[in-house]
Protein backbone atom coordinates (compact mmCIF):
# COMPACT_ATOMS: atom_id res chain seq x y z
CA UNK A 1 0.00 0.00 0.00
CA UNK A 2 3.13 2.51 1.06
CA UNK A 3 4.78 1.64 -2.34
CA UNK A 4 1.42 2.31 -4.47
CA UNK A 5 1.02 5.55 -2.82
CA UNK A 6 4.52 6.66 -3.32
CA UNK A 7 4.37 5.58 -6.79
CA UNK A 8 1.63 8.15 -7.24
CA UNK A 9 2.74 10.77 -5.34
CA UNK A 10 5.98 10.26 -7.88
CA UNK A 11 3.28 11.04 -11.06
CA UNK A 12 1.60 13.50 -9.36
CA UNK A 13 5.25 15.18 -9.20
CA UNK A 14 6.48 14.34 -12.85
CA UNK A 15 2.83 16.15 -13.53
CA UNK A 16 3.88 19.37 -12.11
CA UNK A 17 7.34 18.92 -13.21
CA UNK A 18 6.03 18.58 -16.78
CA UNK A 19 3.50 21.46 -16.52
CA UNK A 20 7.00 23.64 -15.32
CA UNK A 21 8.67 22.37 -18.03
CA UNK A 22 5.48 23.47 -20.69
CA UNK A 23 5.23 27.17 -19.64
CA UNK A 24 9.18 27.28 -19.24
CA UNK A 25 8.70 26.31 -23.54
CA UNK A 26 6.13 28.21 -23.83
CA UNK A 27 4.52 24.97 -24.80
CA UNK A 28 0.68 25.02 -24.89
CA UNK A 29 0.28 21.35 -26.57
CA UNK A 30 2.03 19.89 -23.05
CA UNK A 31 0.14 22.60 -20.99
CA UNK A 32 -3.04 21.61 -22.60
CA UNK A 33 -2.57 18.08 -22.52
CA UNK A 34 -2.31 17.76 -19.39
CA UNK A 35 -5.80 18.75 -18.15
CA UNK A 36 -8.60 16.52 -17.56
CA UNK A 37 -11.85 17.61 -20.23
CA UNK A 38 -13.54 18.94 -17.15
CA UNK A 39 -11.08 20.87 -15.90
CA UNK A 40 -11.74 24.30 -14.08
CA UNK A 41 -9.53 27.20 -12.90
CA UNK A 42 -11.16 29.76 -10.90
CA UNK A 43 -8.88 32.61 -10.04
CA UNK A 44 -8.60 35.10 -7.14
CA UNK A 45 -8.97 38.77 -8.70
CA UNK A 46 -5.49 39.26 -6.62
CA UNK A 47 -3.50 37.74 -4.33
CA UNK A 48 -4.71 38.28 -1.15
CA UNK A 49 -8.16 37.37 -2.06
CA UNK A 50 -8.88 34.48 0.26
CA UNK A 51 -12.40 34.54 0.25
CA UNK A 52 -13.96 32.36 -2.68
CA UNK A 53 -16.86 34.92 -2.88
CA UNK A 54 -14.50 37.17 -4.97
CA UNK A 55 -13.27 34.63 -7.54
CA UNK A 56 -13.82 34.61 -11.09
CA UNK A 57 -13.82 31.98 -13.99
CA UNK A 58 -11.36 33.40 -16.49
CA UNK A 59 -11.57 30.94 -19.04
CA UNK A 60 -14.75 29.03 -17.97
CA UNK A 61 -14.24 25.14 -18.28
CA UNK A 62 -11.69 23.26 -20.18
CA UNK A 63 -11.74 23.54 -23.86
CA UNK A 64 -8.14 23.06 -25.71
CA UNK A 65 -8.62 25.45 -28.13
CA UNK A 66 -9.61 28.50 -26.52
CA UNK A 67 -6.86 27.99 -23.79
CA UNK A 68 -4.33 27.00 -26.26
CA UNK A 69 -5.08 30.62 -28.31
CA UNK A 70 -4.78 32.39 -24.46
CA UNK A 71 -1.43 31.03 -23.58
CA UNK A 72 -0.53 31.41 -26.54
CA UNK A 73 -1.06 35.31 -26.78
CA UNK A 74 0.44 35.24 -23.28
CA UNK A 75 3.68 33.41 -24.79
CA UNK A 76 3.22 36.17 -28.14
CA UNK A 77 3.26 39.05 -25.67
CA UNK A 78 5.75 38.41 -22.91
CA UNK A 79 9.08 37.15 -21.97
CA UNK A 80 9.24 34.55 -19.15
CA UNK A 81 12.40 36.09 -16.77
CA UNK A 82 11.65 33.53 -14.05
CA UNK A 83 9.60 31.02 -13.31
CA UNK A 84 10.14 29.60 -9.75
CA UNK A 85 7.81 26.59 -8.56
CA UNK A 86 8.16 24.40 -5.63
CA UNK A 87 6.42 21.37 -4.82
CA UNK A 88 5.17 22.17 -1.16
CA UNK A 89 2.54 19.06 -0.55
CA UNK A 90 0.86 15.88 -2.39
CA UNK A 91 -2.07 14.25 -0.71
CA UNK A 92 -3.26 11.23 -2.21
CA UNK A 93 -6.70 9.76 -1.62
CA UNK A 94 -6.62 6.41 0.07
CA UNK A 95 -8.61 4.82 -3.13
CA UNK A 96 -5.96 6.35 -4.85
CA UNK A 97 -7.81 7.77 -7.55
CA UNK A 98 -7.52 11.52 -6.79
CA UNK A 99 -4.78 13.97 -5.22
CA UNK A 100 -4.08 17.26 -4.30
CA UNK A 101 -1.18 19.49 -4.22
CA UNK A 102 0.23 22.44 -3.54
CA UNK A 103 2.65 24.17 -5.42
CA UNK A 104 4.57 27.78 -4.39
CA UNK A 105 4.54 29.79 -7.76
CA UNK A 106 6.70 33.06 -8.50
CA UNK A 107 6.61 33.66 -11.96
CA UNK A 108 7.57 36.75 -13.73
CA UNK A 109 6.77 37.89 -16.88
CA UNK A 110 7.88 41.15 -18.97
CA UNK A 111 5.94 42.81 -21.52
CA UNK A 112 8.01 42.22 -25.29
CA UNK A 113 7.09 45.75 -25.67
CA UNK A 114 6.19 48.27 -22.93
CA UNK A 115 8.07 46.43 -20.51
CA UNK A 116 5.81 46.24 -18.16
CA UNK A 117 6.44 43.35 -15.81
CA UNK A 118 3.71 41.03 -14.40
CA UNK A 119 3.81 38.43 -11.56
CA UNK A 120 2.37 35.31 -10.70
CA UNK A 121 3.05 34.44 -6.80
CA UNK A 122 1.59 32.99 -4.24
CA UNK A 123 0.08 29.10 -3.23
CA UNK A 124 -1.84 27.15 -6.03
CA UNK A 125 -4.15 24.36 -5.15
CA UNK A 126 -4.16 21.10 -7.84
CA UNK A 127 -6.74 18.70 -8.12
CA UNK A 128 -5.86 15.68 -9.85
CA UNK A 129 -8.33 12.74 -10.64
CA UNK A 130 -6.68 9.12 -11.64
CA UNK A 131 -8.43 8.24 -15.42
CA UNK A 132 -7.81 5.17 -17.57
CA UNK A 133 -4.96 7.27 -19.01
CA UNK A 134 -3.43 7.84 -15.89
CA UNK A 135 -3.05 11.43 -13.56
CA UNK A 136 -5.09 14.61 -15.39
CA UNK A 137 -5.27 17.81 -13.50
CA UNK A 138 -8.74 18.39 -13.22
CA UNK A 139 -9.02 21.42 -10.55
CA UNK A 140 -6.78 24.53 -10.56
CA UNK A 141 -6.91 27.40 -7.54
CA UNK A 142 -5.61 31.03 -9.13
CA UNK A 143 -2.75 32.15 -6.75
CA UNK A 144 -3.05 32.86 -3.20
CA UNK A 145 -0.22 34.66 -1.23
CA UNK A 146 -0.32 33.52 3.09
CA UNK A 147 1.38 34.51 5.80
CA UNK A 148 4.87 32.94 7.17
CA UNK A 149 5.26 31.53 3.17
CA UNK A 150 7.81 32.81 1.78
CA UNK A 151 8.86 31.89 -1.67
CA UNK A 152 12.66 32.67 -2.65
CA UNK A 153 12.76 34.70 -5.62
CA UNK A 154 15.37 32.87 -7.48
CA UNK A 155 14.74 29.25 -6.04
CA UNK A 156 13.60 26.72 -9.02
CA UNK A 157 12.25 23.53 -7.57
Amino acid sequence: MKRRRQRHIAGIQRLIDLETQAWNAGDTETLTGLFHPHMVWPWPPHSRAHNPLAWEFVQGRYNKTRWKKRWQQLFDQYILVRNARKTLKIEVSAEGDGAFAVVAVNTLWQHKTTGKKMLWKGLAGKGYTKTKGGWKLIFHTGLLQYKGRAFPPGRRR
